[in-house]
């Protein structure tokens, strides 16, 4: 969290002071103490008059990779201006957030903001991308601004990579080898990868390292010097065209004593995660070792480590010996362009386009291949597809039929998006797809989403949980077709009173109702909802009583779902943060 010192230079401004000191949880400091506390801040707000703030921090001023942002405000809030360190210090950035507080109009120079292109010197800091080799910064954003031609050659995938793609600017070329970085045709190479690179010297190069690397270690004995092992594994990474590219280092558990594990931890920030024998002698590597099973019960510790703390991923780096250790590298798949295929299960939400979320967004705008529930989930949201991406709705396709089409994508190295209704794993399918990408060896992975009984809720506007009346929420359906367990029935489920949701069971209601009056009252609040958040969505409200009767007359359908319980439309029970015990806290907070 960032330390911010607030600084009133007129008594106009005493309301905007506060107002920040509330929001950003600064320090309200006097002008005269800047001078004394420059490094003891990451930003100053200064709230009066420009030339104030000017002539206050002046002396202070060293060098932009070292100096604090610096924002002003001017008394009437009308402005946020950002003064000084606008992007790596993250005045920009701080403007724009103290403008959303104030409601001032936010005012930045930088040209990169104005012109919409990216800040080449705040994406170390902002995804985490150590620079591997850069010639003059300075030189890369001059270049880069002035729009000349820049290539970009992106070997991971990660949130940021996906954020340049999907902002690239029009004086930016793609490119997926760096053989393709011709100096003739561009005067900026922008490089994100793990691997060693080597540009020509006639272009301007800078070179980010996404930390997507796991590293699994073993130590062989007790070595002399702990520090020296973290230089040396570097080294052989090198040697092996890898980058240092983890903050993830894996073990056995027998190791988490170590001191060299303590070193990793505590003197180099480091993430260390440990699994049993059992669990690495479970995975299978290329390099195992009878010598090792004998010694912990295992016969790999690094490969088996780093696979494991990959998420399964790919081994990169096999086996290397050092003196006193060994070390293996592997990287989530995820993480990796074009090296195998994958799929992505995503939750559609219950139907309206926007309500999927933003990550599913961005997994259907990289699909090679969407496979949609088309009975279930509207095409809509398949609008956003890329040019040249296939998209078939899986309504009148077998589940063999559908796990071979994904499987034919699979094996072309393709991203693949099966999309379902809802949240995947409330009655998603999902099981018999999972299963067969398990027996294949094929790698998924879900993106949750929405599901219909949340949009009911929004939709009744309703709030499902009462405090001293109902705490649970029940999502189940009806006997039809797919037998339920005994001890799930929907008369049993129904004796504790709960809000209940109950999904595809229009087509028996009319069991449906007959178990819920077994343990509701008649008069007990129902809802039927119909296509929720679809353009025809309808809702229909009454008693439990004529619930059936409310579905037949209006000819609802299998995409109905069923609310009951005394939650609908329920405004007498208070939330907790309202109630009478906690009504002292809240007026304390207002005075």
């Amino acid at each position: 969290m960032q330390k911010i010192a607030i600084i009133q230079i007129s008594e106009e401004g005493k309301h905007i002071a506060r107002l920040l000191l509330s929001q950003l949880k600064g320090e309200i400091i006097s002008r005269q103490n800047v001078d004394k506390r420059w490094h003891d801040f990451d930003a100053f707000v200064f709230i009066g008059a420009m030339g104030i703030c000017v002539r206050t921090i002046a002396p202070c001023i060293a060098d932009k990779h070292s100096d604090p942002a610096v924002v002003c405000v001017d008394s009437l809030g009308l402005n946020a201006i950002s003064v000084l360190s606008g992007h790596i210090g993250g005045a920009n950035d701080l403007t724009d957030r103290i403008a959303g507080i104030i409601g001032a109009r936010p005012v930045i120079t930088t040209q990169s903001d104005l012109s919409g292109l990216w800040a080449l010197d705040t994406l170390e800091t902002r995804f985490d991308w150590p620079i591997a080799s850069e010639d003059d910064m300075n030189e890369c954003i001059f270049a880069f601004v002035n729009r000349e031609p820049t290539a970009l050659l992106l070997e991971a995938r990660d949130e940021g990579t996906d954020y340049l793609e999907a902002t690239r600017p029009d004086h930016v070329t793609l490119i997926h080898d760096i053989s393709e970085a011709d100096p003739r045709k561009f005067r900026l190479l922008i490089i994100v990868s793990p691997f060693i690179r080597h540009a020509s010297d006639d272009m301007l190069c800078l070179h980010f390292v996404p930390m997507v690397g796991t590293i699994g270690f073993g130590l062989a004995h007790l070595p002399e010097d702990y520090e020296l092992i973290y230089d040396q594994m570097d080294e052989a990474m090198a040697d092996n065209g890898l980058l240092p590219c983890s903050h993830r280092y894996c073990t056995i558990d027998v190791k988490q004593n170590e001191p060299f594990v303590r070193l990793l931890e505590d003197e180099y920030n480091e993430t260390v995660e440990f699994f049993t024998a059992e669990e690495l002698a479970n995975v299978k590597v290329p390099h195992p070792s009878d010598i090792v099973a004998s010694h912990v019960g295992t016969p790999s510790v690094c490969e088996a480590a780093a696979i494991l703390g990959s998420n399964h991923g790919e081994l990169i780096v096999p086996k290397i010996k050092g003196k006193t250790w060994t070390a293996a590298l592997a990287i989530d798949r995820r993480h990796l362009r074009e090296q195998s295929g994958h799929i992505e299960i995503v939750g559609a939400g219950p139907g309206d386009p926007d309500l999927i979320s933003v990550r599913g967004r961005k997994m259907l705008e990289r699909a090679d291949l969407i496979l949609y529930a088309g009975s279930l989930v509207p095409k809509a949201l398949t609008d956003c597809h890329k040019p040249g991406a296939v998209v078939r709705s899986s309504a009148p396709m077998t589940l063999e039929e559908q796990c071979q089409l994904m499987k034919e994508h699979y094996d072309r190295g393709h991203f693949i998006v099966r999309l379902h209704t809802g949240d995947p794993c409330i009655f998603g399918a999902i099981q018999e797809q999972m299963a067969f990408f398990d027996e294949h060896g094929m790698d998924y992975h879900i993106t949750p989403g929405i599901s219909s009984f949340l949009a009911a809720a929004a939709e009744l506007q309703s709030q499902f949980t009462i405090p001293e009346q109902t705490q649970t929420i029940i999502l189940t359906r009806g006997e039809g077709r797919t037998p339920m367990p005994e001890k799930e029935q929907l008369h049993l489920l129904a004796r504790s009173q709960s809000t209940m949701c109950i999904f595809l069971s229009a087509a028996i209601v009319d069991d449906v109702q007959r178990e819920l009056l077994m343990e509701y009252p008649e008069d007990t609040p129902v809802a039927a909802c119909y296509h929720l958040t679809w353009p025809d969505q309808q809702i229909y409200r009454g008693k439990l009583k004529d619930l059936a009767r409310m579905v037949h007359d209006n000819h609802l359908t299998l995409t109905t779902m069923l609310v009951v319980g005394e939650a609908i439309d329920n405004r007498q029970g208070l939330s907790e943060l309202y109630s009478s015990h906690f009504t002292h806290l809240f007026r304390k907070g207002c005075d």
